[in-house]
C-alpha cells in the first residue's frame, strides 16, 4: 500500500479524473550500454587483482586473530617492614627509571644509622689507640732488651772478675802457704842454734867457775845464747805470722769464691730479664689485642653498610620506565618485606603473544617479519618479527591437562605461542598489554 500526500488546499482528485499516462519506451542508448560493460569488467578485474593478491599472500603468510599485546610487568616490593609515609605517583601515571614511587617512614632507619656512625667511630678510636699500644710495646721491648743485654753482659764480667778474683786468692793462698812452711823449716835451725848457745853458756860458767876460761869468754856465751834465742823467737814470729797470713789468703780466696756465687745469680737473673723483655708474647698479645679492635671496625662497618642500604630502601622508585598499573597501598599502611605495593607495565619491551595453530607453526621460525593491526588503530599497519615459538602447547601449562582415558578420542587443533616483537612501534600510538591484534607471518 502506497501513501499519498493531500494537499489541504485543492481538493482530492478521483481515479476517474486522472489523464492516462502515456507508455514511454525505456532509452536504448548504445553509449549507457558500454558505460555498464566497462565497469562490470573494472569490477570483475579488480576483484581478481584482489583475489589473487589474497591467495598469493594466503599462501606465504599464517595468520591469526586469537593474539594480544603482552609485557612484562614489574612488581614493585618492599625490602623492609615499614610504614608509609607517603606516595608519590597514582595509578596510570607514566613514570621514568628512578623516578620516586613510595616513601616509607625513615624515623627507625635513620637512628639505626646514626648509632652504627658513632659506634663506629669510636671502634675505629680504639683500634687505632690498640696499634699505638703495639708500637709502644715494641718500643718498649726493645728498650728493656737492650737494657737486659747490657745486664748480661755486665753480670758476665762480674763473674769473669769473681773468678780472676778467685785465681789472684788462691795464688795468695799458695804464696802463703809457702811463707809458712818456710817460716816452720826455719824453727828447727833456730833452737838447734839456741840450744847450742844454751849448751855453749853453760859449760863456758863452768870452766869459768873453775878457772879454766877467763870470765871475758863467758860474757860472749853469754851474748851468743841471747842472740840465739833471740833468733828462735823471731822465726817463730815468722811462723805466726806466716800461719796468719795464710789464713788471711784462704779467708780471701773463700770471700772470691763467694763472689762468683754471687756474680753467677747476678748474670742468672740478668739473663731471666733479658729474656723477659725480648719475649715475643708481649708485643704478640698486643698485636692481638689491636687485630681484635680492627675485627671490630670492620664488623661496625659492615653494620653501618646495612643501616645505610636499610635507610636507601625507605625510598622505593621505579626500576622501569612505563606507566602504573595497579597500586596496592596506602599511605598509613604498614607494608612487610615483599608486599607488592604497584605493579608497573614497562613502555618499552612491549612484545606480541599470538596462538597459531599447530598445523600453521610448520615452516615458522625466529627472525620471520610480521604484519599487525591493532583492533584500536584501524587502517594502521605496523610491522614486527618472530622472536621465539614456544616449546609447548597452551593446554600444557594448564592446571588440569586434558587427558583422554575413556577410549573416546576427538582430535582438536592446539595452539602454540608464537612471541613477536614489533619494530619501532609510532610514539603517538601507544601499544598497551591487553589490546587485541591480528598477525600475519611471512613464511615463505
Amino acid at each position: 500500500m502506497s501513501a499519498v500526500s493531500v494537499d489541504p488546499e485543492k481538493p482530492p482528485v478521483r481515479e476517474d479524473e486522472r489523464a492516462p499516462a502515456a507508455d514511454v519506451p525505456a532509452p536504448n542508448n548504445p553509449t549507457v550500454r558500454r558505460i555498464g560493460i566497462l565497469v562490470g569488467a573494472i569490477a570483475v578485474i579488480a576483484l581478481l587483482i584482489w583475489g589473487i593478491s589474497y591467495f598469493l599472500y594466503a599462501r606465504t603468510h599464517q595468520s591469526t586473530d586469537d593474539a594480544r599485546i603482552d609485557a612484562s610487568t614489574t612488581t614493585v616490593t618492599s625490602k623492609i617492614a615499614e610504614r608509609v609515609g607517603s606516595i608519590a605517583v597514582d595509578t596510570d601515571q607514566r613514570v621514568q627509571r628512578g623516578q620516586l614511587l613510595v616513601r616509607l617512614d625513615d624515623f627507625d632507619e635513620r637512628s639505626r644509622m646514626t648509632q652504627a656512625q658513632a659506634a663506629l667511630t669510636a671502634q675505629r678510636a680504639q683500634a687505632t689507640a690498640g696499634q699505638a699500644n703495639v708500637e709502644l710495646t715494641q718500643q718498649t721491648v726493645a728498650a728493656q732488651s737492650q737494657e737486659g743485654l747490657g745486664g748480661v753482659s755486665q753480670a758476665q764480667s762480674g763473674v769473669s772478675g769473681a773468678q780472676a778474683n778467685v785465681s789472684a786468692a788462691q795464688g795468695n793462698v799458695d804464696v802463703a802457704a809457702a811463707g809458712l812452711i818456710q817460716a816452720q823449716a826455719a824453727v828447727p835451725a833456730a833452737q838447734q842454734a839456741r840450744d847450742r848457745a844454751n849448751a855453749d853458756l853453760r859449760r863456758t860458767q863452768s870452766l869459768v867457775s873453775t878457772g879454766d876460761l877467763p870470765r871475758q869468754q863467758l860474757d860472749a856465751a853469754r851474748a851468743s845464747a841471747a842472740a840465739a834465742d833471740s833468733q828462735y823467737q823471731q822465726a817463730l814470729a815468722a811462723v805466726s805470722g806466716a800461719a796468719n797470713r795464710e789464713s788471711a789468703a784462704r779467708a780471701q780466696a773463700e770471700g772470691a769464691s763467694s763472689g762468683i756465687g754471687a756474680a753467677q745469680g747476678s748474670l742468672q737473673t740478668a739473663q731471666g730479664k733479658f729474656a723477659e723483655a725480648s719475649a715475643p708474647g708481649r708485643v704478640a698479645a698486643s698485636q692481638a689485642q689491636a687485630n681484635a679492635a680492627y675485627a671490630g671496625v670492620a664488623s661496625l662497618q659492615a653494620q653501618l653498610q646495612l643501616a645505610k642500604d636499610q635507610l636507601a630502601e625507605t625510598r622505593i622508585v621505579s626500576p622501569v620506565d612505563g606507566y602504573v598499573g595497579e597500586k596496592n597501598v596506602e599511605v598509613g599502611q604498614t607494608v612487610a618485606p615483599g608486599t607488592t605495593l604497584m605493579t608497573i607495565i614497562p613502555s618499552k619491551n612491549i612484545f606480541i603473544t599470538a596462538n597459531y595453530k599447530e598445523t600453521q607453526i610448520g615452516d615458522m621460525h625466529p627472525g620471520q617479519p610480521v604484519d599487525i593491526k591493532v583492533d584500536a588503530y584501524k587502517g594502521v599497519k605496523f610491522h614486527g618479527h618472530v622472536i621465539a615459538i614456544n616449546p609447548a602447547s597452551q593446554s600444557t601449562y594448564s592446571l588440569i591437562p586434558a587427558q583422554n582415558a575413556t577410549g573416546n578420542f576427538i582430535k582438536v587443533t592446539q595452539r602454540i605461542p608464537v612471541k613477536i616483537a614489533v619494530d619501532s612501534p609510532p610514539s603517538n600510538m601507544p601499544l598497551r598489554p591487553g589490546m587485541s591484534v591480528e598477525t600475519s607471518v611471512k613464511v615463505r
